[in-house]
């Protein structure tokens, strides 16, 4: 009886001891005697071997990691600052493990010093309208280390850019000389539209000279259907040129004196 004791005891003991649980999402690296071993446990149950084996867990969910924001001068002498986000997995838990200290803070440190050279490679208007082209960009500048450490990246986006004040204010006066431009072409063309449709207009009445009268009627009771004290009456123009006519010729004969 005190044998079985003994052997249910060390057999506690050996469960408690080389018995470990790997969760869903993380993997796990085993070390016997110090050196790694290839085949990395999946999640569920693994079993060590006491005293000999060590398990380190690897997370290998989505990592999230801000990259604080950096300040630098554009290639256009712009001082800026930009900061991003990266999104990072790791993929191969012995490398992640074996080969980088600390993989979450040297992808921190790389995506740093890749934003700054982004930064000075790239022009003020790239900051502003061009970020898919400088998010491949990141990308390919952090796939680099990142393979070698076991590490994939899903993406890597620039969140925000901040402008000093004064380049703020000129910004916001060359947008209102742009719109300012903009108003007047679209004035001078309403003008010049205008001015053709009523030369239009002139051509046609002119081929017809009833149409002038009756526009002038037209207008006549535009203006009556008014509530003011205006009165408008059409006075023809050749009557006017009639006038002008007769006094040219009254200027034109000689003056006669009463004898």
């Amino acid at each position: 009886m005190p044998i079985v004791i003994v052997l249910v005891v060390a057999l506690l003991l050996w469960l408690v001891t080389s018995v470990r649980v790997v969760q869903q999402y993380e993997r796990g690296v085993v070390f016997r005697l110090g050196r790694v071993r290839s085949a990395v446990r999946e999640p569920g149950l693994a079993l060590l071997l006491p005293v000999v084996d060590r398990m380190r867990k690897v997370n290998v969910q989505v990592v999230t990691m801000p990259v604080p924001a950096q300040e630098g001068i554009t290639k256009d002498n712009v001082t800026v600052r930009v900061d991003a986000v990266l999104y990072f997995r790791v993929v191969e838990p012995v490398r992640a493990t074996v080969d980088v200290q600390n993989y979450s803070f040297a992808m921190l440190q790389v995506a740093q010093t890749s934003l700054r050279s982004v930064i000075g490679k790239s022009e003020l208007d790239d900051l502003l309208t061009g970020r898919e082209q400088l998010h491949r960009g990141l990308e390919l500048m952090l796939e680099s280390p990142a393979v070698g450490w076991g590490v994939h990246i899903d993406r890597v986006e620039i969140k925000d850019v901040a402008l000093p004040d004064s380049m703020k204010r000129s910004m916001a006066r060359q947008a209102e000389a742009d719109r300012e431009r903009r108003a007047r072409i679209i004035t001078a063309d309403g003008e010049f539209q205008a001015a053709a449709k009523l030369a239009e207009a002139a051509d046609r009445m002119a081929e017809t000279p009833g149409a002038m009268q009756l526009r002038l009627l037209q207008t006549v009771v535009e203006v009556a259907a008014e509530k003011n004290s205006t009165l408008v009456l059409p006075f023809p123009i050749e009557l006017l040129r009639f006038f002008e006519a007769a006094a040219d010729g009254a200027k034109a004969r000689p003056e006669t004196r009463p004898e």
